[in-house]
């Protein structure tokens, strides 16, 4: 039996499963509004509301992306940027759940990880598992699903390109996860993320995502320890026309390299994929 086969059939109230935990989940929506005073159940009191032209368009969105939402407030909220409630303090915005839908997108990924490729080791897995779920990709796949159309931006980050920018994109995305996991479970949630990430998990197996090193350290290092990776020359040689550069780059206190290139450009990639595995290696599945 598959992953997503256990998933599905998981008795929800077995001790510690998963089933448990979507069943605990979907309790949480259903009780959201006890915080605020007001009966049990009545979701759309606490959740963002929608005017009648909003739910149109999140009806025919959902349809695109072939979920049902018990809770279409849901849906709203998940597509509700945080610039929405920085200039309108009482309205809520997706923050929660794309910390939620973080955690669902990469228990996603590494159980389709592990069931696909039993003879690939810890460290391989780690480091597809880490392309798969970067901000580049992820934003790439918010795009196809046209989530810029759909985003609520306040008016200072719509005046900027809020709705261009990847990180914004992609934090969307991982929001609808989230959104998708409270309100349909963990078994259609496994459904929607494999249906996405399984292409991408190809992509990278095959060679045809490419894998942009420096990228993912700079994702890496800011998600894991709130700063940026310095690169440094450390010395070049040759003539002009025929010049080699050797680069090194420091994460804190660690210094991956010196790495070789006939540019520079590609001596600072090969020193920030040393980097990259080491520090995967280090961290494991945290990716």
């Amino acid at each position: 039996m598959c992953l997503f086969e256990i998933a599905k059939f998981t008795n929800p109230s077995s001790r510690g499963g998963v089933g448990a935990s979507a069943s605990k989940a979907n309790a949480g929506v259903s009780g959201l509004a006890v915080a605020d005073g007001r009966r049990r159940g009545d979701v759309s009191a606490v959740l963002p509301a929608a005017d009648i032209e909003r739910k149109k368009s999140l009806l025919s969105f959902q349809k695109s992306i072939s979920i049902k939402f018990k809770h279409i407030e849901l849906l709203n909220m998940a597509l509700t940027h945080s610039s929405v409630s920085n200039e309108s303090p009482n309205c809520h915005n997706n923050e929660r759940l794309e910390f939620l839908g973080d955690g669902v997108l990469g228990l996603v990924a590494a159980a389709l990880l592990y069931e696909r490729f039993a003879e690939k080791p810890e460290g391989e897995l780690a480091k597809i598992k880490s392309v798969v779920v970067s901000e580049a990709v992820l934003s790439g796949i918010a795009r196809k699903l046209r989530l810029d159309t759909m985003l609520l931006l306040g008016r200072g980050e719509e005046s900027t390109g809020g709705r261009n920018k990847n990180a914004i994109l992609a934090d969307a995305f991982e929001a609808l996860i989230g959104a998708v996991y409270l309100d349909c479970g963990y078994a259609q949630a496994f459904a929607f993320v494999s249906r996405y990430i399984n292409e991408e998990i190809d992509n990278v197996v095959d060679k045809r995502r490419y894998q942009n090193y420096k990228s993912l350290l700079q994702e890496f290092c800011q998600h894991e320890f709130k700063t940026c990776p310095v690169y440094k020359l450390v010395k070049y040689s040759g003539p002009e026309h025929d010049r080699s550069f050797w680069v090194e780059v420091a994460v804190g206190a660690r210094v991956f390299g010196p790495c070789i290139g006939k540019r520079k450009k590609a001596a600072e990639q090969e020193a920030a994929k040393i980097a990259c595995e080491a520090l995967i290696k280090d961290r494991g599945d945290r990716v």
